[in-house]
Order: C-alpha cells, then sequence, then structure tokens
C-alpha cells in the first residue's frame, strides 16, 4: 500500500479542497474597515495551482496529514499555518482572529443588536439605563430596578454577563423579575432588533450650539447622526461641535456615509494609495450642511474618524480642537472563513483630500488644548475640566 494514501489524502485532493474553500471564503467574505471597494488582484486560481512554493506547502500539509504518528486536527493545523502567515508581514494591524474574536468584532460594528434596551451593572445588575423606544421602555422597566431573576431561575448569584446571556440568547417571551426598592415586580418582553446606540447630542445651554459625539463607527452611525441633526437643527441649532474624541474608527462606508451628510457633492473624502496607485472617493450626494462645525479630537481618535476629521476640515473649513489623532492611516480588509474565524490585513493606504498620508503622524488640531483633571484635597481625580468642548464653544460664539 502507498503510505502517502493510507488516509485517503492525495496531492491533487488537498490543491482541490484548498482552491474550493478559497473560493467559499471569497464569496462569503467581510471586511472590516474596506468594504465596498474592495481591492482586487492580477491573481486567479489557474496561478495559483501551478505556484511551486505553495504546492510545496501543500505537500508538506498532506504529509502531515497522512504520516504524522497521532491523529492531526486539519482545521487548527490550517489555523496555524493562517496565524504564522499574518504574523511574518509584521504589521500590528494584520493578524488572525478566532471565531469567538471575530462574532464579537462584527457584533460591535453592526450597529444592530437583539436584546430588550438596557445597559445593566456589571457589579450589581442594576438597570443603569433604558433605551426610547425599547421593549424594555414599554415594559416599564427603570433605572435603577436590579434583576433578580429570569423565568422561574433567581440569578442573585449569576454574573452579570450570566444574565445577559439569558437575556440575548431567549427567543421567546421570557419573565424578568426586578427589585425596585422593596417592592419585587415582574415584566413580560421578549427581545428585539434594536439599533446600537452610537451618538449622545443636546444643545449646548443658552447657545444655538449643538453637540454631537460619535463612539463607533457602525453600519447604523450615519442614520443615527442623520436623525440627531435633525432634532438639534429644529431646535434652532445653527453650529455644531461634532466629539470624536476615544472614537477609534469602525467602517470604511460608514465614515463616507457621515462625511456625505456634511460636504457637497464632489468634495473629496479620501484617496486611496494601494502599490503606487492612487483612487480618489468623493461625496456623491447631494446632501449639505452649511453651518460652522469644530470638531474635536484626541490621541485615541483613529482610523475611520480621522477620514471625517480631515475631510471636514481640508474639505469644509472646519476647525479642529484637541490633542493630535492617532494616526492611523492604514485601511484594514478581512476575509472571513468557513470556521467562523478571520484574517485581517492592510490592503491600503488611506490619504487626506489634499493627499497627506497620516500614517504615524497623525492629524494635527488647528488649537491645541488639553483637558485638565480635577482633584480633592488628598490629590484623588474627582472630575475633568473639559477644556477642549469650552474651547470649542468660544470659537463657535465668535
Amino acid at each position: 500500500m502507498n503510505k502517502k494514501n493510507y488516509k485517503g489524502f492525495s496531492l491533487a485532493w488537498v490543491i482541490g479542497i484548498v482552491i474550493v474553500t478559497s473560493i467559499i471564503s471569497a464569496i462569503t467574505s467581510g471586511v472590516i474597515v474596506y468594504n465596498n471597494n474592495r481591492l482586487t488582484y492580477d491573481l486567479t486560481y489557474g496561478d495559483i495551482s501551478n505556484d511551486q512554493d505553495l504546492n510545496e506547502f501543500l505537500t508538506v500539509y498532506a504529509s502531515i496529514l497522512s504520516d504524522y504518528y497521532e491523529d492531526v486536527d486539519k482545521g487548527a493545523l490550517l489555523d496555524q499555518a493562517i496565524a504564522g502567515m499574518m504574523n511574518y508581514l509584521g504589521d500590528d494591524y494584520t493578524t488572525y482572529l478566532d471565531d469567538e474574536s471575530t462574532a464579537e468584532l462584527f457584533d460591535s460594528l453592526s450597529g444592530e443588536y437583539e436584546g430588550i434596551g438596557v445597559s445593566i451593572n456589571n457589579n450589581d445588575k442594576s438597570i443603569v439605563e433604558v433605551f426610547d423606544n425599547t421593549p424594555a421602555s414599554r415594559a416599564g422597566i427603570k433605572v435603577g430596578d436590579i434583576i433578580i431573576g429570569f423565568n422561574n431561575t433567581d440569578v442573585t448569584n449569576m454574573t452579570a454577563s450570566e444574565v445577559v446571556n439569558l437575556i440575548k440568547n431567549s427567543t421567546d417571551i421570557f419573565t424578568l423579575r426586578l427589585q425596585r426598592g422593596e417592592e419585587v415586580i415582574s415584566v413580560n418582553l421578549k427581545n428585539e432588533t434594536l439599533i446600537t446606540p452610537n451618538v449622545d447630542y443636546y444643545m449646548i445651554e443658552n447657545t444655538n450650539i449643538g453637540y454631537l459625539s460619535m463612539e463607533t463607527f457602525s453600519n447604523t452611525l450615519a442614520t443615527q447622526v442623520k436623525n440627531a441633526l435633525e432634532e438639534l437643527e429644529s431646535k434652532g441649532m445653527n453650529a455644531l461641535i461634532i466629539d470624536l474624541r476615544e472614537n477609534t474608527g469602525g467602517y470604511l462606508n460608514a465614515a463616507v456615509d457621515v462625511a456625505s451628510i456634511f460636504l457637497e457633492k464632489g468634495d473629496r473624502i479620501f484617496s486611496l494609495e494601494y502599490q503606487n496607485e492612487v483612487t480618489n472617493y468623493n461625496d456623491e450626494t447631494r446632501e449639505h450642511t452649511e453651518y460652522e462645525i469644530v470638531v474635536l479630537v484626541n490621541e485615541n481618535t483613529a482610523s475611520a474618524s480621522e477620514v471625517v476629521a480631515a475631510a471636514l476640515k481640508e474639505n469644509y473649513g472646519a476647525s479642529i480642537v484637541g490633542e493630535t489623532t492617532f494616526g492611523k492611516g492604514k485601511v484594514q480588509q478581512t476575509m472571513q472563513l468557513d470556521d467562523g474565524s478571520m484574517v485581517k490585513y492592510t490592503s491600503a493606504y488611506w490619504l487626506t483630500p489634499t493627499g497627506t498620508c497620516i500614517d504615524e503622524i497623525g492629524i494635527n488640531p488647528d488649537y491645541y488644548v488639553t483637558n485638565e483633571n480635577i482633584t480633592d484635597e488628598t490629590g484623588a481625580i474627582i472630575g475633568v475640566n473639559d477644556s477642549q468642548l469650552d474651547k470649542a464653544i468660544e470659537i463657535l460664539s465668535e
């Protein structure tokens, strides 16, 4: 018997499986930052099958599966091979994510979630926030209520994460028992698909200045921004502060959608540089705004949020207040694999409208302002004096 065929594997079979898997992965690939304008390569599957280096790798792979003295987990073996390729590139943003990390990442950027619309304290399982127009708000759940039971299960000794999983994994109507002061109440609920809140907005007191912060560039962010602006404009807003501090980015197409709300049609939003070729991306919408804008940034303003800050600065005339931004000028693309894991790799540099690459440099503010900690008599920090916001208000008030 030919030992190479002992477990039913051959080089041709392995090549076939790899090519089919690659095709399926390409069809189902997801993109974390660079979404609709995927870069293409002058490389066919025929080229890959004729690649001697790849054939050598496949020969080793087939030999291990056939000849290794113990059973081998094929999935784990290929996972390690993929992770090794990512590590070889030496790029902080190029990596391999397992299925759990991939699911968490996509959940955080989808802009939607299945739930009842509350935020729960990790320590005592009390309700710290109830979002409007959600199952929780309609059921009368209030801030301060403490979750003590789920259906017939006492959850007082469970962690908040365990309780959240009970709620999240429920597909039918369920009952929560809540401690409200001295009273115990029960409410019936059913999960719904809800938009993850990614904006906070309000009018600055005694002014016509609106404030709008953005947390993550998710799939639903542009819709939330439009809704917020409509409400602020209805209250007489004629100037706007956009807060991108601590916003570490997200989907590039979400950044394009948000920037397009403010810019005029034809204005440059960003460019991509791939292998010395530059492709420009402009606003293609008819909508735009005309009020004065100040953008707040800090050292954690990164990636997609830097795209928006640069576009508003260079093509809208917005003023930038705060600290130099993080400086992430690289664009990542992802490919999701059949087992739920994902590879994330850098595919291009992005450039500001004037053609500047900010990678490892960041965006310098027009007004460099740092915030000051507020301390008590013992020196303990009890708050922050938001000098950056004060400066933004000062600029727009002038």
